[in-house]
């Protein structure tokens, strides 16, 4: 899920390889035919720079699980891979296209099995200036990336499925909406692309679609009136996995241009933690970078002047299979523990600004939960509770879930048995975490792969 509250003191202060040239021994003639060739294709496509026939200027095939590829600077914008080549995210390598709305699973767009790389960053150099340079040069760190093709695969195939979801999703939500139709449109079409399969493809979390003061960790239950209004700033929070491997992304919708500082400044906080984010980097680090960033934003709303504060006790965590907090955190303020980061491992990046007081606490109706991935055997006695922890256990292991998927997984009259497996610490319930009524809250989050040679934004889109 998306956030991982934290105790807090309320008084703190504030390229396959590039071809090689043609070869030097080529006779005048033939190179002469090929220059013609050459000539005679690109005069067939347009102009001399612009697209082959049959090409969009925006497509691209899949890329090589290889490191070999163009770098995008390492920009606290986060804005550099929108200047490099755009990836085509709705053909696939023999034509296929996606539909509008989108209905074809992601496997189906591309029939080499192959899928889009994120965004690929050459770590921050160090100490040593040479260490960047030398792992994405180094032929050693490039077989560990081969080692982990598969991996990588699985993760980049939930991205893509996040990406077109939405995608479609930006273009589709209205406000007057019921939060309950966005869910469920968005969850439908993320099921499809992902081509939902138990245990091993589908949702990872339920859609957080929390608005205005609430930060994270709300979604509609059944029969919740809640509407969709123009001047709400509503976080949308969702998840893929393919085999447990999780996509944890997130971005802020609003529809009144007023909020624009405090989206541009969660982006901007949120762009700094990624690029600041490496191997053998500590955590209290990036924290530091990402309050610097964002603190150094500011709102006007109404005539009056707002500063904007990273929320702190909501932190980023690192992924591991099935468990979405697997044990580190990566804070957004200032201090912190000094773990560092290390190779191959996932992180969630993400930060959350706030025009209040940049503290949550948890508020509303629960409707997220998720099974205890170090909970023990426990004896349940009543025969309800252990028909839920069969369903829970069935439908989604160690993922979290929400009481609009428990109604759908075919559960009925649940609410005491949900209570008991919570009380029994088999199941943890996370209730909404909201700051202060009246204030707005914005989040933006990214899912990275720490790879040997680089660092890949696998979430990132030409969206955000």
């Amino acid at each position: 899920m998306a956030a991982l509250k934290t105790e807090v003191e309320l008084d703190d202060n504030e390229k396959d390889d590039v071809p090689e040239d043609e070869a030097e021994d080529l006779n005048d003639s033939t190179v002469a035919a090929k220059k013609k060739k050459k000539k005679k294709k690109k005069k067939k496509a347009g102009t001399a720079d612009g697209p082959h026939e049959g090409e969009n200027e925006n497509e691209r095939p899949p890329a090589s699980n290889t490191p070999e590829v163009e770098l995008a600077e390492n920009v606290g914008d986060g804005e550099g891979e929108k200047k490099k080549k755009k990836r085509n995210r709705k053909k696939g390598g023999k034509g296929v296209t996606q539909t509008d709305p989108p209905s074809i699973a992601i496997v189906d767009l591309f029939p080499d099995q192959v899928f889009p790389e994120g965004e690929i960053m050459q770590y921050a150099s160090g100490k040593d200036d040479r260490t960047a340079k030398d792992r994405f040069s180094s032929e050693e760190k490039r077989a560990l990336d081969r080692m982990h093709n598969d991996i990588y695969n699985e993760v980049r195939l939930a991205a893509e499925a996040h990406r077109q979801t939405r995608q479609h999703m930006q273009r589709w939500i209205k406000p007057g909406m019921t939060m309950i139709q966005i869910c469920e449109e968005l969850e439908n079409t993320a099921r499809k692309l992902i081509k939902e399969n138990g245990l091993q493809a589908g949702l990872a979390f339920p859609t957080g679609c929390s608005r205005n003061h609430c930060a994270a960790h709300y979604t509609p239950n059944a029969g919740d009136p809640t509407v969709l209004e123009y001047d709400d700033v509503t976080k949308i929070d969702f998840g893929t996995h393919i085999n447990g491997r999780i996509i944890d992304c997130a971005f802020t919708l609003t529809f009144n241009p007023k909020y624009d500082k405090l989206v541009e400044a969660v982006r901007d906080a949120t762009n700094t933690g990624i690029r600041v984010a490496g191997i053998d980097v500590q955590l209290c680090e990036i924290g530091a970078a990402i309050q610097e960033v964002m603190e150094s934003y500011e709102i006007e709303l109404d005539g009056k002047t707002y500063p904007i504060k990273s929320i702190r006790n909501l932190n980023g965590h690192s992924i591991s299979p099935y468990r979405i907090h697997s044990g580190k955190t990566v804070p957004i303020v200032k201090g912190g523990e000094a773990t560092v980061m290390e190779e191959n491992e996932f992180y969630a990046i993400e930060t959350f600004g706030s025009t209040g007081r940049g503290i949550v606490h948890d508020d509303m109706e629960c409707s997220h939960y998720m099974k205890n991935f170090d909970m023990p055997y426990v004896p349940l006695r009543l025969q309800s509770s252990k028909t839920l922890l069969n369903i829970v256990n069935k439908n989604f292991g160690t993922l979290a879930f929400c009481k609009r998927w428990l109604d759908r997984a075919g559960a009925t009259k649940y609410q005491m048995a949900l209570k008991d497996l919570c009380d029994k610490g088999i199941v943890d319930a996370y209730p909404p975490l909201c700051d202060i009524k009246g204030c707005y809250t914005a989040q933006f989050e990214h899912t990275i792969i720490l790879r040997p040679t680089c660092k890949e934004v696998v979430s990132r889109g030409d969206d955000y």
